[in-house]
């Protein structure tokens, strides 16, 4: 195919890394975010990725409104946001959308592909599982913890296959490792069980991820998420195996050092993403008829939380 015009939208945490590494091989690629002085800061300072992945690159070209894209008329746009900004983002893309425009989600939840779909049909949606752990560190600024090779990418449609492949040649082309899957959603859920059910915990007690394994009463919680959230999977046709937790366990324990980003949402007294993790799962398990009495209850701590401060 012939090499289409890029967007990311959404200059965050991961969003930083996607952007760099497809400006590294396309300088052209187009940048999103509302943030007030990022335009100017990122024309001065580029961006930054240190650690386990690094690039430094300029940025020629930013936009504080998805809208402003109309007359570029991206081709593919990586939405790179937090999972509650997405409605407003796909909002804002009606004036953008045109007949073959794909839309990637690399947000971390379940069924963000879902959303995409239901605006623009499943023929327009993609999902990137990411496995690269990132803080930020200022304006455009970013260090990598971990790296997991490769990223995961897929369609929800056949239609899919040729821009999906062409997305992971060049990320991979440009240092961040992604392949092509034909079911995304397998990998999704592999991921994502594990972040839904340490991130609750994890926010609720102020603990890093080894720290919430390896204390009995919260070890005890995550072992029960982990059962809902595996059946409430196989309820939704994915049968991860019985190897899974083990496996899932062992990855945790590689980068368990850390804690999970909602911990800082709550320290910062931001929205948490907990809609699209934790309760998502007790949303599937409600349509499954399947029981999520642990998922509830944490998914409802976060929501106090949030409650008191926002």
């Amino acid at each position: 195919m012939e090499k289409p015009v890029l967007a990311v939208a959404g200059i965050g945490a991961t969003g930083v890394v996607l952007a760099a590494a497809l400006l590294n091989r396309d300088p052209d690629v187009l940048v999103v975010d509302p943030q007030p002085g990022l335009a100017e800061t990122l024309a001065r300072n580029g961006l930054r990725v240190s650690g386990e992945i690094a690039y430094q690159v300029p940025v020629k070209q930013v936009f504080s409104g998805i809208e402003e894209l109309k007359d570029r008329r991206p081709d593919v746009v990586f939405a790179a946001t937090k999972t509650f900004h997405l409605p407003r983002v796909l909002e804002d893309l009606e004036a953008v959308f045109h007949p073959g425009m794909k839309i990637v989600s690399t947000h971390n939840g379940l069924g963000t592909e879902d959303v995409i779909a239901d605006k623009f049909g499943a023929e327009s949606a993609l999902r990137m599982s990411l496995n690269y752990g990132v803080s930020l560190k200022g304006p455009g600024q970013v260090e990598t913890a971990f790296f997991n090779r490769p990223n995961h990418l897929g369609g929800l449609v056949p239609e899919s296959r040729e821009t999906g492949l062409w997305l992971s040649d060049a990320l991979t082309a440009a240092g961040l490792d992604t392949a092509y899957v034909d079911d995304i959603k397998a990998y999704v859920w592999k991921k994502m069980i594990m972040k839904c059910t340490m991130a609750s915990i994890c926010a609720v007690t102020d603990r890093t991820i080894k720290d919430a394994l390896g204390f009995p009463p919260t070890r005890e919680i995550a072992d029960c998420c982990f059962q809902e959230a595996m059946a409430v999977a196989k309820a939704k046709g994915y049968d991860l195996g019985a190897d899974y937790l083990k496996e899932a366990l062992a990855y945790l324990e590689k980068v368990g050092i850390h804690k999970d980003s909602m911990c800082f949402d709550v320290a910062n007294q931001s929205r948490t993403e907990i809609d699209f993790l934790g309760g998502k799962v007790v949303e599937y398990g409600r349509e499954t008829g399947v029981p999520t009495p642990c998922y509830s209850v944490m998914t409802h701590l976060v929501r106090d939380l949030e409650d008191k401060y926002l």
